[in-house]
C-alpha cells in the first residue's frame, strides 16, 4: 500500500507540474513576445487574451510545490537548496509580471515601464524555470539525505541550453495561443512568430534530447537498452508527428491546430523526461519511495487532493469556457 500511495502521489505531482507548464506556458509566451509588437492596441489585445486566466494557471505551480513539500519532504529538502537561485529569480519574475497586469492599465506616462515588467518578468521566469529543469536533469549530488553540491552547480552549459529552450518553447505556445485568440494584423504577426519559434523549439528539443542521454549512464540505458527501447521508441515518432502537424497547420493557416500541436510537443517532451527519471524523483540519487512521507500522511493528504484537484480542474475549465472566443479590440483589463 505504501508503494502504491507513493506512486499515486508522484503521478499527481507530475500532473500538476505538467498542467502548470502547458497552461502558464502560453501566457508567459505572450509576455515573451510582447517587445516584438510595437502597436499599443495590439499589445492591449495580447494582454487581454491571457488576463482572465493567467492567475488561475499559476494555481498548479502552488499545488506542485506545496505537494512536493508535504508528500516528498526529502526531495523538497534536497532540491530546494540546490535550486535556490533560479527559483528565487523565477518568483521575482512572476511577481513583476503579475503586478504589471494591474499597473499597466492605471498609468499612461509610466506604461512603458510596466510593458517591460510584463515582458521581462515573463522571460526571466521562463528562463529560470528552464535553468532549474536543466539542473535537475543533469543530477543533484546527495550525501546523507542532504544536498552535497555547491552554490553554482545549477549553472552549466546544459542548464543554459534548457533555459533558452524553454523560453523559445513558451514563445511558441504564446504565438499559437494568439493565432487562436486574435484576428487581423495581430494574428498575422502571431503566425510569423509561430513559424520562427516552431523551428526554434524543434531544434531545441533535438539538442536537449541528444545531450540528455550522455549526462548519465542510467538515461542512456533507459532509452537505448533492449527491451526498454521498444517502449521509448514511439516517443520520438510522436514528436515528429506533432512537429508535422504544427508546421502544416501553420502553413495552411489553421487556428486551433497549431496550439494543440504545440501543447502535444510539450506533453511528449515531458513524457520523455518521465521516462528518463523513473523511478527517481531526484535523478539518480533519491527514488520516489525513498523520498515519500509516511503512508499515513500520504493517505490523509490524498483525501484532500481528491476534493481539491477536481475543484481546480472544474474552475479552470469553467474560466476558459466563459472567456472562450476571440479577443475583442478595445477591451480592457480592470
Amino acid at each position: 500500500m505504501e508503494t502504491d500511495l507513493a506512486f499515486v502521489w508522484a503521478a499527481l505531482i507530475a500532473f500538476a507540474v505538467l498542467a502548470y507548464v502547458v497552461l502558464d506556458g502560453f501566457d508567459l509566451g505572450v509576455g515573451i513576445l510582447f517587445p516584438f509588437v510595437e502597436e499599443e492596441a495590439q499589445r492591449d489585445d495580447m494582454m487581454n487574451s491571457v488576463a482572465p486566466v493567467w492567475d488561475g494557471n499559476e494555481t498548479w505551480l502552488v499545488l506542485g510545490g506545496g505537494g512536493l513539500l508535504a508528500v516528498f519532504p526529502l526531495a523538497y529538502a534536497v532540491i530546494l537548496p540546490a535550486l535556490y537561485v533560479p527559483i528565487i529569480v523565477m518568483l521575482l519574475g512572476l511577481i513583476f509580471r503579475g503586478v504589471a497586469f494591474e499597473f499597466r492599465w492605471r498609468t499612461r506616462r509610466g506604461q512603458f515601464l510596466w510593458d517591460w515588467a510584463f515582458a521581462g518578468g515573463s522571460t526571466l521566469a521562463a528562463f529560470a524555470q528552464g535553468i532549474a529543469l536543466g539542473a535537475l536533469v543533469q543530477g543533484i549530488p546527495v550525501r546523507g539525505r542532504a544536498y552535497a553540491g555547491g552554490w553554482w552547480d545549477w549553472l552549466t552549459p546544459f542548464s543554459v541550453l534548457t533555459g533558452v529552450a524553454l523560453v523559445v518553447g513558451f514563445a511558441l505556445l504564446g504565438a499559437t495561443w494568439l493565432v487562436f485568440k486574435t484576428e487581423g494584423p495581430l494574428q498575422d504577426k502571431a503566425y510569423r512568430f509561430a513559424r520562427l519559434t516552431g523551428v526554434g523549439t524543434l531544434l531545441a528539443i533535438a539538442a536537449v534530447s541528444l545531450w540528455t542521454p550522455f549526462l548519465n549512464p542510467a538515461f542512456m540505458h533507459r532509452w537505448f537498452a533492449w527491451p526498454q527501447a521498444v517502449f521509448t521508441f514511439p516517443v520520438p515518432l510522436l514528436v515528429a508527428a506533432a512537429a508535422f502537424v504544427l508546421l502544416r497547420s501553420l502553413a495552411t493557416r489553421r487556428e486551433l491546430a497549431p496550439f494543440l500541436a504545440a501543447l502535444a510537443l510539450f506533453v511528449l517532451s515531458y513524457a520523455g523526461l518521465g521516462i528518463s527519471f523513473y523511478p527517481y524523483i531526484v535523478p539518480t540519487s533519491v527514488t520516489i519511495w525513498e523520498a515519500a512521507a509516511p503512508p499515513e500522511s500520504l493517505a490523509f493528504l490524498l483525501t484532500g487532493a481528491a476534493v481539491l484537484i477536481p475543484l481546480i480542474l472544474a474552475y479552470t475549465a469553467y474560466s476558459y469556457w466563459v472567456f472562450r472566443g476571440k479577443v475583442h479590440v478595445g477591451g480592457g483589463y480592470h
